[in-house]
């Protein structure tokens, strides 16, 4: 690894030399002095875009009177002269073009100071891990982990099905109800990523409890251009890497299209002092866009598939009741194996498929209509350690069709109102494969329709005061067929409330049709203040309704992928959510605060606790049960961002969450503890765009939580003794650094390359994560070099 850091740092020195002409930099803002990241500069054959503070740096340029272009979507274009004898500033406000922004000035009225955003340039930072590692780059989102590469994100302490992720306009559906169900997505098809937590999100649902992700693609311009990026990472830590490639064609003509594709390979994962063993990681990803847009209509076709072969922690499954306490009790490894690049049970096999259809019309007035139909295919196959003729059954295959249908509609009236309708409908059906897996379903077949309608108002009471607000009605039908074990069916005391649902039985089961029906009202208002130039002030009351999903309503059995046996519950009720929220936002040119405090109060919330242990004979498993709860959630999120010398800028975020069980005052299982961030970054554009940064995470000990601990009986010297499973108890706080730099150079004629070198958690830190729930078992990850190139092209 030496001689690869070496390697990198003789390029960089020996570039440096060979680029030592002029160097155009600047700024690119709108005319309110807001940066516009992404912004393309032109010079001769040399060209960046702006970061996400609008800066950029071109180097290289002779001395010559050159053409300067500077584009943005939706901006009137610069084409200027200038004369190159040394170094220059071009400093631009870009003049909004009208004509390009009818199709989308109604989104960004209504994303206004209610989103935060994650940017190209970050996300291409993380092209060879996934959305929820991106999305901790937003104050307030941290993340839920079955080991290193199952992550899901978590917002204001809410994750899973509360959290509706947008994959471009799709609302993502893959059985995303599991903690260990990462969403099925390539964070490389993204162009932009969206965290929404006011108004906006009942556009796509009115169960969004803890928020809305909104991925959005990249932008291809309206004109005769063709540009693309290849990415490549080799990292130590997995002993492998990936790589992902993106073709963008637009014409002047308004036809566009693109191609894109990932390969990650990646073997076993290491903590300090030993192999995390089956932890790797396959993936092999290709999405693809055909669009055309007009004068006043357009419409695009695209397709994504997302294939991934995912290990599951080895040590996580035991074979024995007394190693599984041995190893929840000692936290230590009872597994460990050389590296390998195999990927053996237990372990996970995802394929999603998304194909999309879209038309839009535009009428005058900026008013626009919309119609939409998505398509998705979900298979997941999860295979436990078996023996035999099972040895290569999977132990659960599911299958999932979703089809919807969307028409929106959007306008404005009287220059200072603006408002967007719209009606959905989709039909679900799962499909359970026992004949494949010879196991009884851990979720059974359904079919699912839903429907729903929304309307959402923006008005601006004057230049400081803008009102938004927001209602919706969704309706929701469940059938399922499923058999239940009768002994768990008295044991759930469904004997009397549920016999209607018996069609059935077959030996020791009863053959059951449980039919649900849901009608779900609600709704949000916000305002936006600016107090004055350097503050604004926004709010937001919301009323949100979230139904049980399949996976609390009918789990009865091993869910392999975590090794733990989970039982659903027929009575559970939908949960209402009241979330009360602010955000005062303080900015200069050199300084930037946002104080996010919120409250969120939930009714009938439904957690999943773990009870005891129960030995199958594939082996001992602990049991973890569905309950509902009434629930208050407080906290706040804080970000600071400050220029603080030349070329210098301090960067923090810090989350709280204090999460209550307010029906057996006790604290909620799985809040994020207490954590912040900071990072220190020194960059210099004259200097091929040298970035480096160091920063710090910590996150502290987590002393909230449900005392869930249990005893068992184990066999000692042939007497049966109580043993204590310390299940409950977090693991301690911990705090990590990390190093991370990158310079540019200009390689060919229209070509740029980018060189990047990344430490994670430079001190190899051993520490567990209390939301990761394989920290029973082992450390989390160890000591990781990575190298990034980028050839934007």
């Amino acid at each position: 690894m030496r001689y690869i850091i070496l390697f990198v740092f003789l390029i960089i020195g020996n570039q440096s030399l060979v680029y030592s002409q002029n160097t155009l930099s600047g700024k690119i803002t709108d005319e309110k002095n807001q940066p516009l990241a992404g912004s393309h500069i032109h010079v001769a054959a040399f060209f960046a875009n702006s970061d996400e503070s609008g800066n950029y740096a071109i180097t290289g340029i002779p001395n010559a009177r050159l053409q300067v272009f500077i584009e943005y979507l939706g901006y009137k274009t610069l084409d200027t002269i200038l004369d190159f004898q040394g170094n220059s500033t071009l400093n631009v406000p870009l003049k909004p073009d009208v004509s390009q922004l009818q199709e989308v000035v109604l989104k960004e009225t209504f994303v206004k100071n209610k989103a935060q955003e994650i940017k190209t340039a970050t996300i291409e930072k993380y092209s060879s891990e996934s959305l929820g590692d991106a999305l901790k780059e937003i104050s307030g989102v941290s993340s839920l982990k079955t080991g290193n590469t199952i992550v899901k994100p978590i917002i204001n302490g809410l994750h899973s099905s509360r959290v509706l992720i947008i994959n471009n306009n799709v609302r993502l559906e893959d059985q995303q109800w599991g903690a260990e169900h990462a969403p099925n997505m390539d964070v490389n098809t993204a162009g932009k990523i969206s965290v929404i937590k006011g108004v906006n999100g009942l556009q796509f649902g009115g169960d969004a409890i803890g928020g809305t992700v909104v991925i959005d693609p990249p932008v291809i311009p309206i004109k005769d251009t063709i540009f693309g990026k290849t990415i490549l990472n080799g990292q130590s830590n997995g002993r492998g890497g990936s790589i992902t490639s993106s073709l963008f064609k637009g014409y002047q003509s308004g036809w566009n299209w693109n191609l894109q594709g990932t390969f990650k390979y990646l073997g076993d994962f290491e903590a300090p002092g030993y192999v995390l063993s089956n932890t790797g990681n396959r993936e092999k990803n290709f999405s693809g866009r055909l669009g055309y847009k007009g004068e006043n209509q357009g419409f695009s076709f695209f397709y994504s598939y997302f294939n991934a072969d995912i290990g599951i922690l080895r040590a996580s499954h035991i074979s024995s009741t007394s190693d599984l306490i041995r190893a929840i009790n000692s936290g230590e490894p009872q597994y460990i194996s050389d590296f390998t690049h195999d990927i053996n049970a237990p372990k996970q096999q995802l394929q999603h498929h998304l194909g999309k259809i879209n038309y839009y019309k535009l009428f005058s007035n900026n008013r626009k209509l919309s119609l939409q139909y998505s398509f998705q295919f979900n298979n997941r196959l999860e295979f436990d350690l078996r023996r035999g003729d099972d040895k290569d059954r999977p132990s659960l295959d599911l299958d999932l069709k979703t089809h919807t249908l969307n028409a929106d509609f959007e306008g404005n009236h009287a220059d200072n109102f603006k408002y967007k309708v719209g009606i959905n409908g989709g039909f679900q059906n799962n499909f359970a494969d026992t004949e494949n897996t010879n196991v009884r379903a851990l979720i059974p077949n359904y079919d699912k329709f839903d429907a729903g309608a929304y309307a959402i108002g923006n008005y601006t009471v004057n230049d400081r005061l803008s009102i938004e607000t927001g209602l919706r009605y969704d309706f929701s039908h469940i059938d399922a067929k499923k058999y239940f074990l009768k002994s768990r069916w008295t044991e759930r005391g469904y004997d009397n409330e549920f016999s209607h649902f018996i069609i059935g039985e077959d030996g020791q089961q009863w053959y059951t049709n449980p039919v649900f029906s849901y009608h779900n009202f609600s709704g949000s208002a916000g305002s936006i203040y600016e107090i004055n130039e350097k503050l604004n002030l926004t709010s937001n009351v919301s009323v949100t309704s979230r139904n049980p999903n399949p996976s609390e309503l009918f789990s009865d059995g091993l869910h392999h992928s975590t090794g733990q046996i989970e039982l659903g519950d027929l009575r559970l009720k939908r949960e209402v959510s009241t979330k009360f929220s602010t955000a005062l936002n303080y900015s200069t040119s050199r300084f930037s605060l946002e104080i996010n405090p919120y409250a969120n109060f939930v009714n009938d919330f439904k957690v999943l606790i773990p009870m005891t242990i129960i030995l199958s004979n594939r082996g001992p498993f602990p049991v973890w049960e569905y309950r509902q709860v009434d629930a208050r959630l407080l906290g706040v999120d804080i970000t600071a961002d400050y220029d603080f010398a030349k070329n210098w800028n301090w960067h923090s975020t810090a989350a709280f969450v204090y999460g209550e069980d307010l029906t057996t005052n006790s604290a909620l299982i799985d809040m994020p503890p207490f954590n912040f961030n900071n990072t220190v970054r020194f960059k210099k554009a004259n200097w091929n765009n040298l970035v480096v940064s160091l920063k710090n995470e910590t996150v502290l000990t987590q002393k909230r939580y449900p005392n869930n601990d249990f005893f068992v009986d184990l066999l000692d010297t042939g007497e049966p003794v109580s043993t204590l499973v310390a299940i409950s108890k977090p693991p301690k706080g911990y705090s990590l650094l990390h190093f991370n730099s990158e310079m540019s150079f200009d390689v060919f004629e229209k070509s740029k390359m980018t060189i990047g070198f990344t430490i994670q958690n430079i001190l190899n830190t051993n520490y567990r994560d209390y939301l990761n729930r394989t920290r029973y078992y082992s450390d989390d990850l160890g000591r990781n070099f990575r190298v990034q190139l980028k050839l934007n092209y």
